[in-house]
Order: C-alpha cells, then structure tokens, then sequence
C-alpha cells in the first residue's frame, strides 16, 4: 500500500517523525547498525509483523549482516514464545532468500548438550553477579533459564553479549506488562556497559514502533534500575 497517496498528511507527518526527527535528534542518535537492531527487537516485541518486513529490508542496506538479524529473531522465542515469533522468522527467510542469501547461515552456537547448563549459569552470573551462578538450582524454571535462554541463546556468537541485553531490553519494553523483569535487565544492561543514557536513546528510536505509553514505562523502569545501583554503590 503506498501510503503517500492513500494517506498523504499521515504519511508525511510520520515519515517525517520517525526517520528525520527522532533518529536525528540532539543527544538521542545511535549508529545505523544499533539503531535497527534495537528496532526490529522491538517489532518483534509489540508484534509489528508487517513494519519488520520493511525495517529489517532497511537494516539490511544499512549495514546489518543476516546472521545477526537471525540472531534477534532467535533470541526472541525465549521472551516471546514460538507462538509470536514463528512469522517472523518465516518473515526473515523469505527476505533473505530474495537477496540472494545463501540459507542455512553458518552456525554461531558456542555450547554443546553437555555444558549449555554450566555456560549459561556462567553468563547470567556475568550479566547479573555472581549470586545467580546457582539460580538455576531453583527449580525445573531456573534450571531451563539457564539452559535454554542462557545457555543455549546468549552464549551464541553474531551479536555481542551487550547487544544481547539490549534486545531483551527491546522485547520486554515493546510488549509491555513486564515491567518487574524490565527493570532487572536494565540493570543487566548497565552492568554490561549499556549506561542510563544510552538505554534511554534506545527507548527514543524505538518510540514511533511501540508508542508512548510503553516507552514511558520502559524509562521509568530505566530510571528505577539506575537508583538502584546508586543506592547500592
């Protein structure tokens, strides 16, 4: 649908709003690559199937490598379910596949069967201190957390550790009613590098895909987290 003839005042007021004024605005820029990769976190989070198929098209002529928007997608099922996020890999593949990427891509998992458990305790306890190095031990829950979300997604290679954060950042802001384990990995993020300031230039470039009351919440969450380390410093 070409929206600039069907709705050309709305067309313009948002094109203007979303590529222009946020994405250039003073204090609140992220490079191309960061920019998209917390975009298309986003739509996968508030569920944005038909705006992915054009941002992650974008992201790919600005720079994004295919592995890491495969990375994304795949992360996403331990926040979002299969259930929501099965489209958009199917989404992405069918992209891929017309650019003339070459599918499977090559693999990016560091763990085996044996030691995704011990790995990804290893990562939480990296990401959230070393108190959670026996969460796992928990319940059947933790232990999966750890395995599963840890062990078998966050140790994988294609996006950094940090980069890893931040987009459970994004889907947990984007799809909202989270806000308990928004704040967690907030401060997650924080400890990876990912300051107060820079967690709040994500939610700003994420805003015209999920809105604002949900970008609110998310800054008050970042907020929240950020008094926390103070008060614990």
């Amino acid at each position: 649908m070409d929206y600039r003839r069907t709705d050309p005042e709305f067309a313009e007021r948002f094109e203007h709003f979303a590529f222009d004024e946020v994405v250039n605005e003073e204090g609140q820029q992220l490079d191309d690559v960061t920019r998209n990769i917390a975009i298309l976190a986003a739509l996968l989070g508030c569920q944005g199937i038909d705006e992915f198929k054009l941002a992650l098209v974008r992201a790919l002529d600005l720079g994004l490598s295919p592995v890491a928007a495969k990375e994304i997608i795949y992360q996403a099922v331990d926040y979002l379910g299969i259930g929501r996020v099965l489209p958009f890999l199917d989404a992405a593949n069918d992209i891929l596949i017309k650019r003339g990427v070459k599918l499977p891509l090559e693999g990016q998992a560091t763990t085996t069967m044996e030691d995704r458990l011990q790995r990804g305790a290893e990562t939480q306890a990296e990401i959230f201190g070393e108190g959670m190095k026996d969460a796992w031990k928990n319940g059947h829950i933790n232990r999966w957390l750890a395995a599963n979300c840890f062990g078998d997604y966050y140790t994988r290679t294609g996006l950094t550790l940090a980069e890893r954060e931040m987009i459970t950042f994004c889907f947990l802001a984007a799809q909202g009613g989270c806000e308990p384990q928004l704040t967690a990995h907030a401060g997650g993020n924080m400890n990876l590098g990912n300051d107060k300031d820079f967690l709040i230039r994500v939610v700003s470039q994420c805003l015209p895909y999920i809105g604002y009351p949900r970008s609110l919440n998310a800054i008050a969450c970042i907020n929240k987290a950020a008094e926390s380390r103070q008060q614990n410093d």
